[in-house]
C-alpha cells in the first residue's frame, strides 16, 4: 500500500510571532504603570491628609491659651464635635507636657516621642502609630509659653481609611484605562494583521479550489509586498512543473505512437511466419506454442501501447472544462458496453445493464467517459464471475452514479487502494496470461477526477465481488 503522507510540522504563526513581543511590551509597560500607579497614589494621598493633619494641628495650637494655672485647650463644643468626628475615619486629639502626661483631650491618643515632640516646635511634625489597634497618622505641634518656662504638644491623629480608598481609586484610575485600552489596541493589532493575512489566505483558497493539473500562475495583486517574491517563487515552480509533466507527456505519446508501427509489423510477420510453417511438410508440434506465445506478446504489447496513447490523450483532451459537457448517460453507456456485451456472450458470460427508463443527465465527456466504462467492463471480464452488472442512477442533490460490479472473487482490502496505480495487477502478475495491461483503472480514475467526479472501490465481503462506483457531478 502506498505510504501515508508524514503529517506537515508547521512553524508558528505571523500573527503570534508579531503579538508575542507586543504583548510582553506591554506586560512590563502594565507591571511598571500598576507600580507607579501604587506610588502616585501612595504619595498624592499622604500628601494631601498629612498637609490636613498638619492645618488641623496647627489650627489646635492656636486654641493654646496660657494663664497662671497653666495651658489651657480653648475649644467649643461645637469645635470639639467638628474635630472629632468623621463618618469613615477615627480621629483624636490631645494636648500633653513635655513628660507625655495628657492635659487635655482623649488620653488613649498615642503620644509620640520626646525627640519628635522636640522637633515640633519648629512646624507640625508627621508620624505612624496605633490608636486602639488601628494604625494611624498623626501630627504632633509644640509650642513653649512666651512667660512661662513651660511647654506643650498638641496632638492629632486620624486613621487611613479614607486614604485607602483614595489610593485605591487612584490606583484603578490608572490601571483600568490601562488594561482597556491594551485590550483595544491588541484587537486592533489583531485585526489588522488579519486583515493584511487575508490576500494570502484567498490565494491558498484559490490553490486548494485548483485542479490538480491547472498550473495557472497564482495571483499577485493585493499581495501583501513582502509576500510577493515568495509568490513569484511558487509561480516559477509551477511553471517548471507544468513544462515537465508537458515534456513527459509528449515523450509517452510520441513513444507509444512510434512503437505502434513496428509492433504492428511484428504482429503481420508472426501472422506470415505461421501460414508459411502450417503449409510446410514436418512436425508442427514443435513451433506451434512458441507461435502462439509471440502472437499473445504482440497482442498484448499491442494493448498496451494503445493504452499508454489513451492515458496521454486524456490528460490532454480533458484539461480543459470546456471539454465537459451534462449529457443523458443511458445511451452513451449503453453504446459503451455493447462491443463488450457480445465478447462476453461468446465467453458464455453475461453483461445487464440497470438503467431507469427516465434520462439520467450528468457532467461528462462524451468520449472519455465511454473509454472509463469500456475499462471497467474490461476489467470485469478479465477478472471477474460470469455475471457483471453496470447501473446508473440519478442522485437526489444532482449528477449520477454509474457502477460496473462483478461476481468474481473480488480483491483482498488491503489491496484496494492500489487498484488505480499504473501497472499494478496483483499479486505475482508477471506469471498471469490475461492481456492485462494495468493502466486501464488508471486511465478510468484520470479520465473521472478531470470530469471532476469520484471513483471508489469496493470488495468482499461489502458486494458479491468487486464494484466500482462513479459519481459525477451536476
Amino acid at each position: 500500500m502506498a505510504r501515508p503522507p508524514e503529517p506537515a510540522v508547521a512553524g508558528p504563526s505571523v500573527r503570534r510571532a508579531l503579538l508575542r513581543p507586543l504583548l510582553w511590551s506591554w506586560g512590563i509597560g502594565l507591571l511598571a504603570a500598576v507600580i507607579g500607579a501604587y506610588w502616585l497614589a501612595r504619595t498624592s494621598a499622604n500628601v494631601a491628609f498629612d498637609r490636613g493633619l498638619q492645618d488641623e494641628v496647627s489650627a489646635l495650637a492656636a486654641k493654646v491659651t496660657w494663664s497662671d494655672r497653666g495651658p489651657l485647650l480653648d475649644l467649643s463644643r461645637q469645635a470639639m464635635e467638628i474635630v472629632t468626628w468623621d463618618r469613615d475615619d477615627r480621629n483624636g486629639y490631645a494636648m500633653v507636657d513635655v513628660e507625655g502626661n495628657t492635659l487635655a483631650g482623649d488620653s488613649h491618643v498615642p503620644v509620640p516621642n520626646a525627640r519628635l515632640r522636640q522637633a515640633g516646635f519648629a512646624q507640625p511634625r508627621l508620624f505612624d502609630a496605633e490608636f486602639d489597634g488601628e494604625p494611624v497618622r498623626g501630627a504632633v505641634f509644640s509650642l513653649k509659653s512666651p512667660m512661662l518656662d513651660r511647654s506643650v504638644s498638641v496632638i492629632v491623629v486620624e486613621t487611613k481609611n479614607k486614604r485607602t480608598v483614595l489610593m485605591r481609586d487612584l490606583q484603578l484610575s490608572i490601571v483600568l484605562p490601562a488594561l482597556a485600552l491594551g485590550a483595544v489596541t491588541f484587537a486592533m493589532i489583531g485585526w489588522g494583521i488579519r486583515r493584511g493575512l487575508q490576500p494570502l489566505r484567498d490565494v491558498a483558497t484559490e490553490v486548494s479550489l485548483r485542479d490538480a493539473q491547472d498550473w495557472r500562475p497564482l495571483p499577485l495583486q493585493n499581495v501583501p509586498r513582502e509576500a510577493v517574491p515568495l509568490i513569484e517563487r511558487i509561480n516559477s515552480l509551477l511553471a517548471n512543473v507544468e513544462s515537465s509533466v508537458q515534456l513527459q507527456r509528449r515523450f509517452v505519446a510520441d513513444a507509444a505512437h512510434q512503437l505502434r508501427t513496428p509492433v504492428a509489423g511484428i504482429r503481420v510477420l508472426a501472422q506470415n511466419l505461421a501460414e508459411e510453417l502450417a503449409a510446410a511438410p514436418g512436425d508442427q508440434a514443435s513451433w506451434r506454442p512458441m507461435l502462439a506465445q509471440l502472437e499473445r506478446s504482440t497482442d498484448r504489447l499491442s494493448r498496451l501501447i494503445g493504452q499508454l496513447l489513451s492515458l496521454a490523450r486524456s490528460e490532454t483532451a480533458l484539461s480543459m472544462d470546456g471539454e465537459h459537457q451534462t449529457m443523458d448517460l443511458v445511451p452513451l453507456l449503453r453504446e459503451s458496453a455493447e462491443p463488450l456485451v457480445l465478447q462476453a456472450l461468446r465467453q458464455g458470460r453475461s453483461i445487464v445493464l440497470e438503467a431507469p427508463e427516465a434520462p439520467v443527465p450528468a457532467r461528462a465527456h462524451p468520449i472519455w467517459l465511454g473509454e472509463v466504462v469500456n475499462n471497467l467492463l474490461d476489467n470485469a471480464l478479465r477478472y471477474g464471475g460470469p455475471r457483471v452488472t453496470l447501473r446508473v442512477a440519478p442522485r437526489a442533490e444532482g449528477g449520477a452514479v454509474v457502477e460496473v460490479e462483478d461476481d468474481g472473487p473480488g480483491v483482498p482490502a488491503d489491496q484496494l487502494s492500489r487498484l488505480f496505480e499504473p501497472f499494478w495487477r496483483g499479486e505475482r502478475a508477471d506469471l498471469r496470461n490475461d492481456g492485462g495491461t494495468g493502466l486501464g483503472l488508471t486511465i478510468a480514475r484520470e479520465v473521472v477526477l478531470r470530469l471532476g467526479g469520484r471513483i471508489d472501490a469496493a470488495s468482499r465481503p461489502d458486494v458479491a465481488g468487486l464494484r466500482f462506483t462513479i459519481t459525477l457531478a451536476a
